[in-house]
C-alpha cells in the first residue's frame, strides 16, 4: 500500500477543518479512566453545539462513571493519518435538564436517548487542548487549542 501524503495546512484551515468535522461526523472515540486508573475506549455518537461536545450514555456503565467521577476525557476523530485529538472537562446533566441538547442530538444521530428504558445522561464535554495533523509534516504546529483558548 503506497502512502499518499496531504498537503500541508496552515493551523487556521486546520481549525476550519475540525470545525467543519465537528459539524458533520456523528461519531467519536471516547477515552475515560476509573479511579485505579483502569482504561475505557468506546465510540459514541456526538453532536456540536458550537462550543462544547455532547455525548450520550448510561451513567451507570463504566463510561458513564468514568466520565462523571473524573470529570475529563479524550476524544479522537479520524484515522492515523487525518488525526484529532480533543482534551475536555466533562460535566454531567440528566436527559430531561438539556433539551436544546438532547433535541439536538435526536436530530443528528436519529437516536433519542430520553426515549430508552434506561436511564441516560448527557455529557457536556469542553474542549480544553485540541490537537489535529495530517502526517508527520504537521506534528510540530499540532496544536491549536490550549487551556481552552485557539492558539489562531
Amino acid at each position: 500500500m503506497k502512502i499518499t501524503e496531504l498537503p500541508q495546512r496552515s493551523r487556521e484551515q486546520r481549525r476550519r477543518d475540525l470545525l467543519d468535522r465537528l459539524e458533520r461526523e456523528t461519531d467519536v472515540w471516547v477515552a475515560s479512566a476509573d479511579g485505579e486508573g483502569l482504561p475505557c475506549l468506546v465510540p459514541l455518537s456526538f453532536v456540536w453545539d458550537g462550543e462544547a461536545v455532547w455525548l450520550a450514555t448510561r451513567p451507570a456503565n463504566p463510561t458513564g462513571r468514568n466520565l462523571r467521577e473524573g470529570g475529563r476525557t479524550r476524544l479522537a476523530l479520524g484515522d492515523t493519518r487525518d488525526v484529532v485529538l480533543i482534551d475536555g472537562e466533562v460535566e454531567t446533566y440528566g436527559a430531561r435538564e438539556v433539551p436544546s441538547a438532547a433535541e439536538a442530538f435526536r436530530e443528528k444521530t436519529g437516536w433519542d436517548p430520553r426515549a430508552e428504558r434506561a436511564v441516560h445522561a448527557f455529557f457536556r464535554v469542553r474542549p480544553r487542548a485540541v490537537q489535529a495533523w495530517h502526517g508527520v509534516r504537521e506534528m510540530p504546529e499540532r496544536h491549536l487549542m490550549r487551556d481552552g483558548i485557539w492558539l489562531m
